[in-house]
């Protein structure tokens, strides 16, 4: 009963983190970036400022806008917000941990991503069905490369399981693999085609003929605008956050008395993140949009390698 109840606590700090966390993150990742570039940037807490401006501020429609419109911000945003509950943080037995799942962390996300797709189609603009096309495309071959991903995992960690991989790879019983090596490059690659950050997209720029992420939501403003970017600020906490489980799983506390020392731990962990984010991005320029597939044909490539090597250890053992 216990037990119960101490899931059920760390589950609501969780999300509350979530919610304080994902707009933060954002903002540090911007702010940084601007630092290393030795400008001023807006503080880190200027996401937060944002979001409660544009929930202020009345939409405006486009005209041939319908319900979609007005339903897939809200889609996104939920669907994000549900993988975030599914991502482990700073504790260990949290509620929905048995439904941590990989493959329904991967849905989740599919399912955001669809939302902003059909969004941006039913503006019916140019630019937003252009940045849908190039979405679902990007897609086409960075999903592949995630539930490839996922299969090196599952056979690493015997299952889907966020939590069970992440306390089987902190135990150190998958041992020091180039499997997992190549599935951490792939997913990396992944992550940053999914947040639209460099060099797959700039998120700093709105260069029309250049747009992905942001021409499908060009159209959006008000409090529509305010969900679509705590989705941006969503996906960013959640990919960080899902590779932190993975790949750095040490720190999550097993007991009460350990949270405050993980939960400051798990900030750490996510401030390291953006800091390397924000040297890759002002070390790297955006590549041409055509070359993107080949970018992510290489994420797939690594995760098939990957899977392969694994498989043929597996068998000659």
């Amino acid at each position: 009963m216990m037990a119960l109840l101490a899931g059920i606590l760390a589950q609501l700090l969780h999300a509350a983190l979530v919610v304080a966390a994902a707009p933060l993150l954002l903002g540090l990742a911007r702010w940084l970036k601007a630092r290393m570039l030795g400008r001023a940037g807006p503080p880190p807490w200027q996401p937060v400022l944002t979001l409660l401006k544009l929930v202020r501020k009345r939409p405006v429609l486009a005209e041939g806008s319908s319900a979609v419109t007005r339903a897939a911000p809200s889609v996104a945003v939920v669907a994000l917000f549900a993988a975030a509950m599914l991502v482990p943080s700073f504790a260990r037995g949290m509620a929905l941990a048995p439904l941590s799942d990989l493959v329904l962390i991967g849905a989740l996300l599919a399912l955001a991503r669809a939302a902003q797709v059909l969004a941006g189609m039913d503006a019916g603009t140019a630019f937003g069905g252009l940045g849908a096309a190039r979405e679902a495309s990007f897609a086409a071959l960075a999903e592949p490369a995630f539930l490839v991903s996922v299969l090196v995992i599952a056979m690493l960690a015997g299952g889907t399981n966020l939590e069970a991989a992440s306390a089987a790879l902190q135990e150190g019983s998958a041992g020091l693999r180039v499997s997992l090596g190549l599935v951490l490059v792939a997913l990396v690659v992944v992550a940053l085609a999914e947040n639209a950050r460099l060099p797959v997209d700039n998120p700093a720029t709105h260069l029309e003929l250049t747009m992905v992420h942001a021409a499908t939501i060009l159209e959006a403003s008000g409090r529509y605008l305010a969900l679509w970017e705590a989705a941006a600020a969503l996906r960013l906490l959640v990919w960080m956050s899902l590779l932190l489980a993975l790949f750095a799983p040490f720190g999550a506390a097993g007991s009460v008395p350990a949270w405050p020392v993980a939960a400051a731990l798990w900030a750490g962990k996510l401030a390291v993140l953006a800091l390397a984010l924000s040297a890759f991005e002002n070390a790297i320029a955006r590549m041409r949009v055509f070359r993107v597939p080949e970018f992510l044909g290489v994420a797939l490539l690594l995760a098939l390698v990957g899977a392969v090597l694994l498989f043929m250890s597996g068998v000659l053992a």
